[in-house]
C-alpha cells in the first residue's frame, strides 16, 4: 500500500510562485511513477506532470518552461515546483502514485492552488 499527503497549496498573484509537497508512506519502494494532476471546475482531471523511478520527467505543454518536478534521493517526497504562475493554472493539484506490478494507482486528497490575476 501506498499513502500520499499533498501541501503547499494557496493564493498567489500572477507571476509568482509556489512548491507543492507530496508526502509517501507505505511500499515506497514499489513506485514505478509519480505524477502531479489538476482539475479546474468544470473541467476534467490531467496530468501536469509525472516523473519515473529512473527519473524521466515530462510535463504538459502547458507547463513547460514554468513547472518542474523532482523528489527527494529516498523517495519519501514528491515536489512539484510552480514558477511564473498564471490565473490559468487555479485547480486542485492531486498527488498520484502509480506502483506494484500492476500499476495500481492511489490520489492524494488534493491542494487548491488559487492564482489572482
Amino acid at each position: 500500500q501506498v499513502q500520499l499527503v499533498e501541501s503547499g497549496g494557496g493564493l498567489v498573484q500572477a507571476g509568482g510562485s509556489l512548491r507543492l509537497s507530496c508526502a509517501v508512506s507505505g511500499s515506497i519502494f514499489s513506485i514505478n511513477a509519480m505524477g502531479w494532476y489538476r482539475q479546474a471546475p468544470g473541467k476534467q482531471r490531467e496530468l501536469v506532470a509525472a516523473i519515473t523511478s529512473g527519473g524521466t520527467t515530462r510535463y504538459a505543454d502547458s507547463v513547460k518552461g514554468r513547472f518542474t518536478i523532482s523528489r527527494d534521493i529516498a523517495g519519501n517526497t514528491t515536489y512539484l515546483q510552480m514558477n511564473s504562475l498564471k490565473p490559468e493554472d487555479t485547480a486542485v493539484y492531486y498527488c498520484a502514485a502509480d506502483w506494484g506490478p500492476i500499476a495500481t494507482i492511489t490520489w492524494g486528497q488534493g491542494t487548491q492552488v488559487t492564482v489572482s490575476s
